[in-house]
């Protein structure tokens, strides 16, 4: 049933603090400019983002609530926040969490393979601060979520993710959610655009350097591409897959892992011979009752709906004691996806504390 806010009940503020706004935190916050006020309409909820703080773009803070035209405009045209009345220069991520008072914050920051660090100090300063988080960094599900999920826990707060591994496609709230009394016994994907563009570049007959080098241009990698190329974004999806779905301990260090730099145009063209395709496999599986993950290139038959993957389109099929197999495919997704991700979460805390009284 949709959820109406009855006219004469004022919209509860609701405040929101980022930390990180590269790409995606500037997507989101386009979607929720677009967004607001069917959000207030439907949910009585009025989101807004008070504080906002990046690497290398300044920091804001406002508690009335920053403008979000104005910020995304200064980004898009000047690349920096510290020209602004609301900018900071002397609070760092963690004093800014500290004081904004927000009841969310938003963990944007980029990926650091070694520790999950410093997203997931941020994360632990926003439960000590009372407030609920929402992550896109796959490092602190990878690294620490058990111990994260405790400590949300322990305080009755939430920690949401559903951006981590997919963009926007519903991958956890489909075996929280949707999928009652089944348990997750293991999971097989394919989660990294850029080796998965990369190959089939190769397969149409680019050697390994030339296809790199139209991801680059196509700006699905990075200039820096090793985390890809050397399968540790996937190890990280993987561990933090194998760490929410089936209750694991794992880390990117403990993954199975190997990359896709010495493939070969030699290996592209054995394995058409044998009637298939090479691909990146991220899979998790039980093994004497103990959650273990492997990331390697992958003989996959032309029969198997593995080989229709191509370029930037991700799949991950879910292995279930009582459902059997599920697959989903994300079609070639670009950054609105990911906003997305984090908006459906923002909307998923916000119904939860409808439904628990407490918003």
């Amino acid at each position: 049933m949709k959820e109406v806010n009855p006219s004469h009940n004022p919209a509860v503020s609701f405040p929101l603090c980022l930390i990180g706004f590269g790409n995606a935190g500037q997507a989101f916050c386009q979607m929720l400019l677009e967004q607001h006020d069917h959000v207030k309409g439907t949910y009585g909820v009025d989101l807004q983002i008070v504080a906002i703080s990046t690497r290398s773009k300044g920091t804001l803070f406002d508690p009335r609530g920053l403008d979000l035209s104005e910020v995304l405009t200064a980004v898009r045209e000047g690349g920096r926040l510290d020209h602004r009345q609301s900018a900071l220069t002397d609070v760092d991520p963690l004093g800014l969490i500290q004081k904004c008072g927000a009841k969310a914050m938003l963990e944007l920051s980029t990926l650091s393979i070694e520790d999950g660090q410093p997203a997931i100090s941020h994360i632990e300063t926003a439960f000590e601060n009372g407030m609920h988080v929402i992550t896109a960094n796959k490092g602190p599900l990878a690294w620490a979520y058990s111990r994260l999920k405790a400590l949300a826990d322990s305080k009755g707060l939430e920690l949401l993710h559903e951006t981590t591994v997919m963009d926007g496609a519903p991958v956890f709230n489909l075996a929280k959610e949707t999928l009652p009394g089944c348990k997750v016994l293991g999971f097989k994907g394919i989660l990294n655009s850029t080796t998965n563009f990369v190959l089939e570049r190769m397969e149409a007959g680019d050697n390994y350097d030339e296809a790199l080098q139209e991801a680059k241009r196509q700006g699905f990698a990075e200039a820096d591409p090793s985390l890809d190329i050397d399968g540790w974004d996937a190890a990280a999806k993987t561990s933090a897959l194998i760490n929410v779905l089936m209750a694991g301990s794992t880390t990117p260090l403990t993954i199975d892992r190997t990359g896709i730099a010495e493939i070969t145009l030699e290996d592209i063209t054995a394995a058409r011979e044998r009637g298939g395709k090479l691909k990146l496999i991220c899979e998790g599986i039980l093994e004497n009752g103990e959650a273990k993950g492997s990331v390697k290139p992958v003989f996959v038959s032309n029969q198997d709906m593995f080989s229709t993957i191509d370029a930037t389109t991700s799949t991950l099929c879910l292995k279930t004691d009582l459902m059997g197999e599920i697959c989903m495919v994300e079609r070639q997704p670009e950054i609105q996806q990911t906003a997305y991700g984090v908006f459906s979460d923002t909307l998923t805390l916000i119904r939860r504390l409808k439904a628990s009284g407490s918003l």
